[in-house]
């Protein structure tokens, strides 16, 4: 594999199977497995001619790599395949087909649990796991207090970590993982144990180790993490890889797949448009600032709504838009009260009516969009196509946005960047 290349998967893919004969199981185990298992082969007997092994592919056909330095996000729904590909590359789990090309020293989050052994202290299991990733102790002494202190937890160092809760024990495992200088770094959504606080530092460390050249993998729920630390996602579902690229669009793309709208909608057959004898909807899109349709959008730059539709009978028209947020709340109502057209009639013709959303004005996460167009006066409406389109905001940790240094959970639907003003008073 070339230098330049930290990881490279080739083909890859891996078959479970959902049950197995009882037959090909080891007999070996606790008194209540055995009997259980007796009693189960028993009853199997009864029933040969139902199959019981049920195969299926977690993953398939999977090719990608990633480059030294590279901060990679993996995304998808529960079941898409994520946790299978971190413990195929971390060598937990043997591949069914293909093959993975690994170049450096590795170190694995994965799950709350895996790496320590549960009698051994904090400080036992750090040098053991220094040791499983091929260090000696004098180097994993030199890296000790570090590890320590980033994790927090002191006083309990030399306490077995059976007793410690799934808050340190994700504290101590994140920081042993990080800080024995692996050349890949892979962690899995075990971070959501942590606390806020934690979860930020976690996110901090992981952008250092990719700015000094060593490679992380990322797998997480939480969008906003995803797009802040990772320029490049890859996008799973049903064990196949369905984007590689740039995070904004595989984040966007994962969000519009668990909804019935996406960022542009179109209606080419008149007859079941909204709309009436008077106007008729064509189409409606989210835009960026360069017109360019998007999913997902910085919440520092300006969102445009567009609505394309044709006047069919002269008539004085009111286009308006309704921006709700994933929770179901009305942000806002908004009216087109251009001075040019307000109170106008509107020939026939085909118009594009656009609201433009100022930047650090709607707060992140996913909004959705009703197009209307109605008369006031009097009170008559067109159309209202409820989900017309949806939309991503996603923050940023550049400290420019109204989040500031602030790195935790903002509550609110919108998040204005206000001016300030402080006075000192002797």
């Amino acid at each position: 594999m070339e230098n330049h290349l930290a990881v490279r998967v080739s083909k890859l893919g891996k078959q479970f199977q959902r049950g197995e004969h009882l037959s090909q199981r080891a007999n070996s185990g606790r008194l209540t497995e055995v009997l259980t298992s007796n009693v189960k082969s028993l009853l199997t007997r009864r029933r040969k001619d139902v199959q019981l092994v049920d195969k299926f592919w977690a993953l398939q056909d999977i090719n990608f790599e990633v480059q030294h330095g590279e901060i990679v996000g993996i995304i998808g729904r529960n079941g898409a395949g994520k946790s299978t590909l971190l413990k195929i590359l971390s060598r937990i789990t043997r591949p069914t087909s293909g093959k993975i090309e690994i170049n450096g020293r590795m170190g694995s989050l994965l799950e709350v649990g895996v790496g320590f052994h549960p009698d051994l202290t904090g400080r036992e299991n750090i040098y053991l796991n220094g040791v499983i990733m091929g260090m000696r102790r004098e180097e994993v002494g030199r890296k000790f207090d570090e590890i320590v202190e980033f994790s927090e937890i002191e006083k309990f160092i030399d306490t077995p970590v059976k007793r410690y809760s799934s808050g340190m024990y994700t504290r101590l495992a994140f920081s042993v993982a990080a800080h024995l200088d692996p050349d890949i770094l892979v962690v899995d959504e075990v971070l959501a144990v942590g606390d806020m606080s934690f979860q930020k530092k976690c996110l901090n460390k992981m952008e250092d180790v990719g700015t000094e050249g060593r490679t992380v993998l990322f797998v997480s729920h939480n969008m906003s993490a995803v797009t802040r630390l990772c320029p490049r996602s890859i996008l799973l579902d049903n064990g196949q890889i369905v984007t590689d690229g740039p995070s904004a669009q595989a984040v966007g793309q994962y969000l519009q797949s668990g909804l019935d709208t996406k960022a542009r909608r179109r209606w080419d057959n008149p007859s079941i448009a909204p709309g009436n004898d008077r106007v008729r909807l064509i189409e409606v899109r989210i835009c960026d600032e360069n017109r360019n349709v998007q999913d997902a959008l910085d919440i520092r730059h300006p969102i445009r709504i567009e609505m394309d539709y044709e006047v069919l009978k002269e008539t004085v028209l009111v286009p308006n838009y309704h921006v709700m947020n994933d929770n179901g709340i009305k942000v806002f109502v908004v009216h087109d009260l251009d001075p040019a057209w307000r109170g106008r009639v509107r020939s026939k013709g085909n118009y594009t009516s656009t609201s433009i959303i100022p930047g650090n004005f709607l707060s992140e996460g996913s909004h959705i969009v009703g197009a209307a167009i109605s008369t006031h006066d009097p009170l008559v409406v067109h159309f209202y196509e409820r989900d017309a389109v949806a939309f991503q905001v996603i923050d940023s940790l550049d400290g420019d946005s109204a989040r500031g240094d602030y790195a935790s959970h903002m509550d609110g639907i919108v998040r204005p960047l206000l001016e300030w003003e402080t006075e000192y008073h002797k």
